[in-house]
Parts: C-alpha cells; sequence; structure tokens
C-alpha cells in the first residue's frame, strides 16, 4: 500500500511539473486581457541593414548584370547621353531624376557605369514597397530599396538617407515624390534632394527618363483614393510594352553660397527640364529657348504642361515612335 501511495505521488508530481511551462517556455495569455497585434516590422519600421551586406550585395550585382540588364535591353532599348559628367566626379552623389513609371529605377540602375551601379540605394515609398513582409524583402534585395516618407515631411527618412550618403552610398531619388498622375513631370519638393544636398554637401545629378510610361503605364485607381505620394495609384501594376527609352544626365550641381534648398530644388527641376528639352532637340537649342537673348514663352515650364484640362494634357503628351502599323495621332488642325 505504501508503494502504491509513493508511485500515485511521484506520478501526480510529474504531471504537475508537465503542466508548469513558465519560465521554461512563454506564460499564458490572461483570458480576460485583450492581446495586442503583433509588432510588424514594416514601412518606416523595416530593418534593411541586410541588404547591403557584401554577399546580399554580390547576389544583386549578379542578378542585375546578368538577368536585369539584359531584360532591359530587351523591353526598353535606351538611348544614354551625358555619361561623360559622370566619369570626373567623385561620389556619392544624389540621382534625382522624374517619376512617370515603376519601371523607371531598374532601367535607371542599368544604364549607369558599373562604378554607381552596384553602390546605389534607392528611396522608395514605404507605403507602398514597404507596406508588406514580402516586398519589404524583394525591393530590398532587388533595388537595395530604402523606405522614405512620402506623404509628408519625415525626419527619420531624412537621416537614414544622409547616414548613407555619408557612408559613401549613392542615392537614387524621385522629388516629385510619387508617380506623375498623367504623365506630365510634377513639381519637385524641396525636402528631397534639394534637402539632402544641403544637408551632406553632395552633387545632385540631374536625370531625365523619356518613354518609361509607354513602358510600364501607370494604371489609375478608380477610387480615386491614393495611398501617397502624387495623383492617385492603382495597386494593380500596369502591363508591360516593349518601347524605346531615353536616359538623360546632366551637369552636377552643388549649392551657391547663401542658397536654401527652394531656390536649389528649382535649380534641380529646371536642369531636369531643360534635359526634357534635349529629347527632341539638341543641347543649344534647349538651352537657347530659356535664354535672356531669345527667349520662348513658356519655355521654362513646358515640362509641366499646358495649363489646360486633361483631355488636352493627353494629346500634348509625347507618343511611343511609330511602328510602321499607321501613323498614329496627331493634333487636329
Amino acid at each position: 500500500m505504501a508503494a502504491v501511495s509513493v508511485g500515485d505521488r511521484a506520478h501526480g508530481l510529474a504531471a504537475r511539473a508537465r503542466s508548469i511551462r513558465f519560465p521554461l517556455a512563454a506564460p499564458s495569455w490572461p483570458a480576460t486581457v485583450e492581446r495586442p497585434d503583433p509588432e510588424r516590422k514594416i514601412g518606416l519600421d523595416y530593418d534593411h541593414e541586410w541588404s547591403r551586406r557584401y554577399p546580399v550585395r554580390l547576389a544583386r550585382a549578379v542578378v542585375m548584370d546578368n538577368i536585369t540588364r539584359p531584360a532591359a535591353r530587351v523591353l526598353a532599348p535606351s538611348t544614354v547621353r551625358g555619361l561623360e559628367h559622370l566619369r570626373h566626379i567623385e561620389g556619392p552623389v544624389i540621382f534625382a531624376a522624374n517619376h512617370a513609371s515603376h519601371i523607371d529605377t531598374p532601367l535607371l540602375l542599368t544604364t549607369l557605369p558599373v562604378e554607381f551601379r552596384h553602390h546605389t540605394v534607392v528611396a522608395a515609398a514605404s507605403d507602398y514597397f514597404f507596406d508588406r513582409k514580402w516586398k519589404s524583402v524583394l525591393w530590398s534585395f532587388a533595388l537595395a530599396a530604402i523606405p522614405i516618407e512620402r506623404s509628408r515631411v519625415n525626419r527619420r527618412s531624412g537621416d537614414t538617407a544622409a547616414e548613407l550618403l555619408e557612408d559613401g552610398w549613392n542615392l537614387v531619388i524621385f522629388p516629385e515624390g510619387g508617380r506623375s498622375p498623367d504623365g506630365w513631370t510634377q513639381p519637385f519638393h524641396p525636402a528631397s534632394a534639394a534637402y539632402l544636398a544641403h544637408r551632406t554637401g553632395r552633387p545632385v545629378i540631374p536625370v531625365f527618363l523619356h518613354g518609361t510610361r509607354h513602358v510600364l503605364p501607370k494604371t489609375p485607381d478608380e477610387s480615386g483614393v491614393a495611398p501617397g505620394g502624387s495623383g492617385t495609384e492603382s495597386r494593380r501594376g500596369g502591363r508591360l510594352r516593349r518601347s524605346p527609352i531615353s536616359v538623360l544626365f546632366g551637369v552636377p550641381l552643388t549649392l551657391d553660397e547663401g542658397e536654401n534648398t527652394r531656390r536649389f530644388s528649382d535649380r534641380v527641376e529646371a536642369a531636369v527640364a531643360t534635359l526634357a528639352r534635349e529629347v527632341d532637340g539638341d543641347w543649344w537649342q534647349a538651352r537657347r529657348v530659356i535664354s535672356a537673348a531669345d527667349p520662348v514663352e513658356g519655355a521654362e515650364t513646358s515640362h509641366r504642361g499646358p495649363d489646360a484640362p486633361a483631355w488636352r494634357r493627353s494629346w500634348a503628351l509625347d507618343r511611343p515612335p511609330a511602328t510602321g502599323r499607321g501613323r498614329g495621332k496627331s493634333w487636329p488642325e
């Protein structure tokens, strides 16, 4: 009888030990207390430091040079001008470009010289490219993207970009804050490339991307509600189309003594606008129309499109080159 009692007692102690998980395991949550949602490390909180480690950089370079670049040549045959401006400049630099399509970033990266291509990060909208974990991982690896708050000024975003510039990384940024809603260039935000140039002392390289909206058009959001940035945009991507593009790099710009960020931002935008005029003309013609000696009315703001209804602005936009299947549309006389 005594032996049975000892056995029963040992069995009871063992059962009680198995039921006591803490501190060997996480304690149970009280049934009367509401459990908070698990913390999600996405958006501005996403930790992207891993994407700049050497093994990841090496893998990204292999993908960029052997997959992305050849695919870009087939999908969007490019004409690149102004690379001579990058030959003798000491990095890091800030590439400030117009923005019309999600394809802008990979096409721009593939045209950069190798010394810039593999040591450049991209400022990407935190609410669009970093709103889910899988997207955060994908774009951090593929583009070395970093999350930036685009709907309002955010000190944390600026600190992240400035620290990377000071660490020697080049930066691609779109000062419009998002893709153009109608294809025309939108006003540049001073709290973008100009602010970072003022803070870090690094030069800004103006870049104009022409024709990318024909490769991957922006899909409008029928609800009219934008996740952020300029204009409305759907989270559904457009359809890829083969179309030639042009990428034009301008002369590096630095702040003049006493120049504030707003004036410098206007100067960067004006430089991009000048590159836009070079697409259909030449270096001299693009600058003659805004010269004091022979100005053309409206030339300085022509990149923003005519002050007209949406249908007229659409008509005035450039169209992809003819494919031999017809002469295409023309503005009625």
